[in-house]
């Protein structure tokens, strides 16, 4: 361990904050459901949220000791979170590859898998993103042990290129500047929510959200910014105009994203005046910071889960 930091534990209390979480995102896909009004269970964006928010996690505890020098990264939960992302993006490859041979997950069989996973650009890519986060799982239980020698910056990349493979080889990629679009949306909207939720699981003192909470306010806005006019260019060019916004499923998931994401700008507006500047001064204590934290988190979660269904939503 680098000299002056400190490994940042967590208690169960903590973690707690991640059980409304993770309802609130499975209710965002069951909202877009019913928005989409039609299809099938949504098994496949229920996977996909739980993959993008696992994602999103390793990414933010990896990168958290950028926003406070005196932390070092949180070795054992990013492995099992890590673990836990790598078993979702086989779900979620599992779920694709039913769709493109038409049939339920449950009919599946193993040949049919090999080949969706051998043969079409789909499988590839779900083979180099399951290779990527079962690297960063495998490192981290290492680097749990070795601390001393271990680097985030490995894992950094290799969560990089994993949340933005998918998105940057989707139906954007056939416009001009759309993989970039792509990548800068997806990766923006996980540096958004994972230090949020890196920061409410490892942070335990009122110092440490002192020093940390400004340094992330300052970039909370421009990762909303980004998530927000990327979302919206994407949506746009997708459906073709502005009359399907509210006549198409995906429009109407797309304008629901769309006012939460406002509800969101103006939440951080609010917390800018109200939370971060007091927490700064030291006027505020953990409990409530977690609080707070907790409050914003479950209110990403329902555009986290709105956005994992928009993804395959044709």
């Amino acid at each position: 361990m680098t000299t002056g930091r400190r490994v940042p534990g967590t208690t169960p209390r903590q973690w707690r904050v991640l059980v409304p979480v993770v309802v609130t995102a499975l209710a965002g896909v069951l909202l877009a459901w019913a928005l989409r009004r039609d299809g099938g269970f949504p098994g496949a964006a229920s996977a996909r949220v739980l993959a993008d928010g696992a994602g999103a996690v390793v990414l933010g505890l990896a990168a958290l000791p950028r926003l406070n020098e005196r932390l070092s990264v949180a070795w054992r939960p990013l492995a099992a979170l890590a673990g836990v992302w790598f078993a979702a993006e086989f779900t979620v490859l599992v779920c694709e590859a039913a769709e493109i041979v038409g049939v339920p997950v449950t009919a599946l069989g193993a040949g049919e898998f090999g080949t969706f996973l051998g043969r079409l650009s789909g499988g590839q890519i779900g083979i180099a993103i399951l290779f990527c986060t079962g690297a960063i799982a495998s490192y981290a239980a290492l680097a749990f042990r070795r601390p001393d020698s271990a680097s985030a910056d490995l894992v950094l990349v290799f969560a990089a290129v994993a949340l933005a493979l998918r998105p940057i080889t989707g139906h954007m990629s056939q416009q001009t500047l759309g993989s970039v679009l792509a990548a800068v949306h997806a990766l923006a909207a996980a540096c958004w929510f994972g230090l949020l939720v890196a920061m409410a699981v490892v942070l335990r003192s009122r110092g440490d959200w002192a020093a940390t909470l400004p340094r992330y306010s300052r970039l909370a806005a421009p990762l909303l910014l980004a998530v927000a006019l990327t979302g919206l260019i994407d949506g746009l060019v997708r459906l073709g105009g502005l009359e399907p916004l509210w006549s198409t499923g995906y429009g109407r998931i797309l304008l629901a994203k769309f006012a939460v994401l406002c509800a969101l700008t103006g939440l951080g507006w609010w917390w800018r005046r109200e939370w971060v500047a007091r927490a700064a001064e030291h006027r505020v204590t953990a409990e409530v910071s977690l609080r707070n934290a907790a409050f914003e988190l479950t209110l990403m979660a329902l555009a986290f889960g709105l956005a994992a269904t928009l993804a395959v939503t044709a």
